[in-house]
Order: C-alpha cells, then structure tokens, then sequence
C-alpha cells in the first residue's frame, strides 16, 4: 500500500490541558524546522483558541461560508446539491490566512449550542480536501472524544493525546486511544504529560499502555503568555513547552536531530 504523503498531527485531550498551546508549538516548530514544507494549522475547536495562541486575526471561518452557500440555495437558488457542494469545496480556499512559514484556517462553531453534527460533517470533508495540498497539517481537536466518536478524525497518521496529572486528564485520553482504536487509521499515537507540577507526579500518572513522549513542568512564563492572548512564537527558545514539544515530536517521528523527517 503506498504511504500517505501528507502527515496529520491531531492534538486531543481534555479541557484546560494545554492542548491548545502544544498544538501551536508543534506548529511553530514545524514552520521554524522545515521552511520549504508546506503546513497547515486547523483550528477544529468551537473555542477558537488556536488562532489566538498563532497570533492571527480570523476573518473568515469555514462554517462561515457553508452558511453563505445554505443560506443561497435557501434564498431560492436553483443549483443543485452537487454544484452547491462544490462552490462550497471552491470557496474554502477563501477562509485560509497565508502566514510566513504555514497556512491557517478555522473550521467555526456550530449553527447552535449543543448541535455538532453538520459540522463535524463538514470537517472531515475540509480536512481530507486541504490536507492532499500540505506536507503537514496539524489539527487542534475540540476537548473530549466528541470528533473522534464521531469519524471527523479518521486519517491522522499521528494522534498526540495531552493530559495534565491529573486523572480526570488521563482517564479521557484513554478513553480517546480506545476510541481511536475502532475509529481512528493512525499510524503512530503517543501522550505528551503538560503542565506536572513537579518530577515526583510522573510516577502516578496511569497512562495505561500509551507511551509518553515528553515530560513537560508547569511554566508560570506561559500561563502569563495564555492570560495575554500571546504568540507562541514570541516563546524563548528555552521554554519548558518548546522544549517538551519538541522532544515529543522526535519522539514520535516526526522531527530527528533537529530536523524534519
């Protein structure tokens, strides 16, 4: 069988892990390691924190525009489904943000609270079309198990499950790795242990049969950066999460020696 070019990182976990902050190091890391690579972030959180944490501004989502063709063909435009589908698939290109180094795009929220089902419909087609036109593609997941559960997810090649130590934080994650065991083509999986208040707790941290790729000490510099709203990529070099991001993603596959694989 022929490998998948395009490499999926998606980045899962519970609620106030730092799943956010660790999927846009991983970004920076990526852009910063393999300028001549093409890589796409996705904010595929109904939090829309990805964004924040890359320093970009979102103008256009892309349930934004799923909306803009509904509400035409709702407005009594004759096309049909098929063609409405792909000015839909045309018009995605128009909610992706250029930066220097990657491309960005954000999926939106739902049309209601609670109402998860078109969307997550919708990006798994958005993901399978961006991600044949990237090297990389790196995809900060909603909290919890919910796109997983429902297939949004099922091409990721390497699935990075954030816990914190605490156990309601690594009872999720592995309830995620037996989900994405059904569900889930991957092709490596890994946990990265974020925000450990100190070395004694790894000790007590149950992550069952997953391997943990990075051992990462709570960093009061970046709770400062998370409160600002800061860009990762004003991060020192030395930061315990650039640090511990890195050495997950060569542990992982991913990077080796400083470089991309």
């Amino acid at each position: 069988m022929e490998q998948q070019k395009t490499k999926i990182l998606a980045v899962a976990g519970k609620g106030g892990v730092g799943k956010t902050s660790i999927a846009a190091t991983i970004v920076r890391l990526l852009a910063e390691t393999c300028p001549n690579k093409r890589i796409l972030a996705i904010d595929a959180d109904p939090a829309v924190g990805l964004s924040t944490a890359l320093g970009i501004e979102v103008q256009t989502t892309v349930d934004d525009i799923r909306k803009a063709v509904v509400s035409a063909a709702e407005d009594g435009d004759t096309k049909s489904a098929i063609e409405l589908l792909g000015e839909a698939r045309y018009r995605i290109y128009d909610a992706l943000t250029e930066l220097e180094g990657f491309s960005f795009i954000a999926i939106g929220r739902p049309e209601s609270a609670g109402c998860y089902c078109k969307i997550n419909s919708y990006l798994k087609e958005v993901i399978s079309i961006l991600s044949e036109n990237f090297d990389y593609v790196v995809i900060d997941g909603e909290a919890g198990i919910e796109q997983i559960n429902r297939r949004v997810m099922e091409k990721v090649t390497h699935l990075l499950l954030i816990t914190d130590s605490s156990r309601k934080g690594t009872q999720v994650i592995r309830t995620i790795r037996k989900v994405a065991d059904e569900l889930v083509m991957y092709e490596q999986i890994g946990v990265i242990a974020n925000r450990l208040p100190s070395p004694e707790v790894k000790a007590f941290l149950d992550t069952g049969e997953l391997p943990v790729l990075a051992y990462i000490p709570s960093d009061a510099s970046l709770a400062e950066f998370d409160l600002k709203g800061e860009n990762v990529f004003y991060l020192s070099e030395d930061a315990a999460i650039v640090q511990g991001t890195r050495e997950a993603l060569k542990n992982i596959g991913i990077l080796s020696q400083g470089h991309v694989m």
